[in-house]
């Protein structure tokens, strides 16, 4: 079993790798093969065939479509391949990733390995006892195939999550670590599985939930596009600095995040016993944090169910309790993949709003009716019209 030490170092690394220089625009442009390049070309997949279905003037499933967008940016940046799976369902990385994605998100083992990703059978020659050994088989032979190719080229064109942790091997970006602390092949794999894994169902199921919000909500959603079109005017590219200085839109993700909190639930381990409140937690004791009542508590939110991203300004945001938001966790052990998600979504937010409109139909469900066990996900899709800006 791995020391301490050595998922301290883990930990380091990747989160090295979401460091916010990382997924920039601006770097290395002359390859135009950034993180954000990547989900650019992805994000104007999911544009284009949303149209083709709003051209119908027919309702949109809105996990078909974010679900592929996420499915494609993540496998993209997980293991460098570019795949068009709403198109291209039959393609073999697609296959195997929908048999991954099938999974049961409650399976103790499962739950092992997401915490602590240097346990498990994924260090016994990649055979994992809850994923089919065919899909890890394919993941692990893809990963081989395209290490080797990035090893014999001398020129790096693209600069994604599996380059980085290759480099981790060499030590790059770690001079204050001891040598050796790069990830290993089966830590590359299980780090790359689970982002795929937990990348695809977070970001698509938050997509859904914001682009809800905003179609029962048009005057948010119309401040919103009149901040896209200030921002980049005349429908321009977007570009990653500006989409960072978005204030409203920052405000809009934040109290969407806060009304569906795709974690229902936190759960942390006790390194100490302690008393609080009269009530003794030993050392060791799982403490369950319920994301989702906090969240819609009226004491902490004026009337939480409203959505209101103006409780996420600037100012207000200063006043807020860390610890009674937390949608990515909170402490070191919270979401490390926070960034990524956060640029995945504001991305495809914007590119989508500058050409659409979102609004409710006949067949989207209101209220929602939200199934709580595991990740937070609606019982029923949902659905909305999509309708061409003039």
């Amino acid at each position: 079993m791995a020391s301490t030490s050595r998922l301290n170092a883990q930990l380091a690394i990747t989160s090295i790798v979401y460091r916010p220089k990382k997924l920039e625009y601006t770097q290395y442009t002359d390859h135009g093969n950034t993180m954000f390049d990547i989900m650019k070309h992805h994000s104007a997949n999911l544009t284009s065939s949303m149209k083709k279905t709003a051209d119908k003037d027919e309702p949109l499933e809105m996990k078909e479509f974010f679900g592929p967008y996420s499915m494609d940016v993540v496998a993209s940046t997980a293991f460098s391949v570019d795949i068009d799976s709403l198109n291209n369902p039959s393609d073999p990385f697609v296959a195997n990733i929908k048999k991954m994605l099938k999974f049961d998100l409650l399976n103790p083992l499962f739950l092992i390995v997401a915490f602590f990703p240097f346990m498990g059978p994924v260090l016994e020659k990649m055979e994992f006892s809850f994923f089919p050994a065919s899909v890890t088989d394919f993941f692990y032979a893809a990963l081989q195939k395209i290490k080797t190719n990035r090893v014999h080229t001398t020129e790096k064109n693209r600069v994604d999550f599996l380059q980085l942790m290759i480099d981790s091997q060499k030590n790059n970006d770690l001079s204050k670590m001891e040598p050796n602390k790069g990830l290993n092949d089966h830590e590359i794999l299980s780090q790359a599985m689970i982002f795929l894994f937990a990348g695809y169902e977070t970001t698509s199921s938050s997509l859904s939930f914001a682009s809800y919000n905003l179609a029962r909500n048009p005057h948010v959603m119309k401040r919103l596009q009149d901040e896209i079109d200030s921002t980049f005017p005349n429908k321009g590219p977007v570009e990653y600095q500006a989409l960072m200085q978005m204030e409203y839109l920052d405000s809009v993700i934040n109290e969407s995040l806060r009304l569906y909190p795709i974690a229902a639930r936190l759960e942390r381990v006790a390194k100490a016993t302690v008393e609080i409140n009269g009530v003794v937690i030993p050392k060791g004791m799982v403490v369950m944090v319920p994301t989702w009542p906090i969240h819609r508590d009226p004491n902490l939110w004026p009337e939480p169910e409203e959505f209101r991203p103006e409780r996420f300004t600037k100012e207000t945001k200063e006043t807020i309790d860390p610890y009674t938001y937390m949608p990515f966790g909170a402490g070191p052990r919270n979401c490390i993949g926070m960034r990524f998600a956060l640029v995945m979504m504001k991305l495809a937010l914007v590119e989508i709003l500058q050409k659409f409109s979102f609004s409710v139909c006949k067949e989207t469900e209101i209220p929602l009716e939200m199934d709580v066990q595991g990740l937070l996900a609606p019982k029923r899709p949902i659905k909305l019209k999509l309708e061409p800006r003039s």
